[in-house]
Parts: C-alpha cells; sequence; structure tokens
C-alpha cells in the first residue's frame, strides 16, 4: 500500500465547530504532500465555493469533494456531479420543512449555490459564515437548476429529530451530519470518492480519511486507511481502530515516516 490520496471530513474533524479559518500546519502539511505526488481531499457537505476559500493557499494541491459527494471539482471545475431526483428532492425537502415542528429550516443545494428556505432560526447566519453562494427561496419548485443535496437545520439539535427522519429517508442517504444538521442525497462521501479514485487512477487501497460522524461512515469504510476523531461518537469510535484528536498529528508523522 502507498497512500495517494488522502481525503478528511472539515466541520468537527480538521475545522472544530465555531471555528473560521484552519491552522497554518495543514496547509504545510498540503504542500509537502503535493511535492510527493500525494493528493489532498477536504470532503465535506459544504459547497466548493465554501471550501476554495477556506484552502485558498493550497486550492491548486487538492480535489474538492462538495456536498457529501454530489459534487467534485479539481483544478475550478466540476469533473463529477451526481444529483437527486428532481421530485424526490422536492418531496424531502416538502417533509423536513413541514414535520421539523417549526424548529427546522431546509437548505437545498445546486452546485454551486445553497438555496434557502429558512425562518430566521440561525442558517442563514451560518451559511453567511461558512462563505455558501446563496439565495433565499420559499419553495422547492423555485430551485432552478438540478439538487445534489437536502438538508434540515435544526436551531436546537438533531437528538429529537433524527429517529423521525433519517429511518424515513434512508434511501436518500439520510444521516446526521453535525449537531445541527441531517441530510440527504443521492450521493455519500464513499460515492464521491469512489468517483476521484476512479478518474484519477487511484486504488481506494491507496486513500487515507479521516471522519468524526456518521455521514463520513460511507468514506471511512471503503479506505485502506480511516480515522476517526477522538470526539466522535462511540459506536463510531468501536467501529475504526485507528484514532486521533487531529489530523495534523496523524500527517505529521506520516511524513516524517515516507
Amino acid at each position: 500500500m502507498s497512500i495517494k490520496l488522502i481525503c478528511s471530513d472539515i466541520d468537527g474533524t480538521l475545522l472544530q465547530y465555531g471555528k473560521k479559518e484552519l491552522e497554518d500546519e495543514i496547509f504545510e502539511q498540503i504542500r509537502e504532500l503535493h511535492r510527493r505526488g500525494i493528493l489532498f481531499c477536504p470532503a465535506s457537505g459544504r459547497q466548493y465555493t465554501s471550501l476554495r476559500k477556506l484552502f485558498a493557499p493550497v486550492a491548486d494541491c487538492c480535489v474538492f469533494l462538495c456536498e457529501n459527494g454530489g459534487v467534485i471539482y479539481k483544478d475550478e471545475q466540476c469533473i463529477a456531479k451526481n444529483p437527486m431526483p428532481r421530485a424526490l428532492a422536492e418531496e424531502i425537502a416538502n417533509d423536513l420543512w413541514t414535520r421539523s415542528d417549526g424548529q427546522g429550516e431546509v437548505m437545498l443545494s445546486g452546485q454551486n449555490t445553497a438555496y434557502l428556505m429558512e425562518r430566521g432560526l440561525g442558517m442563514l447566519k451560518r451559511i453567511q459564515f461558512i462563505g455558501n453562494n446563496y439565495q433565499i427561496i420559499h419553495d422547492p419548485s423555485e430551485v432552478p437548476e438540478e439538487i445534489t443535496k437536502v438538508s434540515v437545520y435544526l436551531h436546537e439539535g438533531v437528538g429529537a429529530y433524527t429517529e423521525r427522519f433519517v429511518p424515513r429517508w434512508k434511501g436518500a442517504n439520510c444521516a446526521v451530519a453535525g449537531p445541527y444538521w441531517i441530510d440527504t442525497t443521492f450521493a455519500n462521501k464513499g460515492i464521491g470518492v469512489r468517483s476521484i479514485c476512479k478518474t484519477l487512477d487511484i486504488a481506494l487501497a491507496d486513500v487515507m480519511a479521516f471522519g468524526d460522524n456518521y455521514n463520513d461512515v460511507s468514506m471511512l469504510d471503503i479506505v485502506g486507511v480511516p480515522y476517526i476523531m477522538d470526539g466522535a461518537a462511540a459506536p463510531l469510535r468501536e467501529k475504526y481502530p485507528n484514532h486521533t484528536p487531529r489530523p495534523e498529528d496523524v500527517l505529521r508523522e506520516f511524513l516524517k515516516q515516507n
């Protein structure tokens, strides 16, 4: 096994919740990996604009897995897209909106724009904080392009709604994506990683990946070297033997030894 691609979730993994900027160390590591012919892949539910800004100093060293695998970018170009069936995306959006007890706000993701059905509960501020392109809508039918992901933002936390939504939309890869988000998509991070590996002729066994939540499982399950974060839920820590508090710590040792 020779690592050729390193994928990392962002929020809760490489970037702790509440932080806006990455540490300089990861940029230095990504540059050094690139010099050694190893590509770095931010793998996130965020859109390309947000990820491109976050990794601006090293964007030319990266391939971007956006919208949980719904959109893949490299060298400023969309190289793969996995949209949802339109009628199903609208049905899910309406369900998340109407059955969240007035406590949920819905985001429908296009290729590089977030379409927001908001109630003033905090989603808009969050989207502005991470730097997404966005547009306010009142109905899913207003989205003028293919939909790659449908999410609900629950400002009081996902706890009371996980069982309500995740089993119902299991066929659309419904998963908890953070303390306040539940996502649905016909893609997932595993599909995104497979697309990247197929396009770039990289074996899955030669991929290392980092994650912290259930929407990372599809990625962690298929790569050669999966890492789970120390702060992940107990079932995830039990599932994966490799644990770390920070991806940078693992990468530092990897670069020393390789």
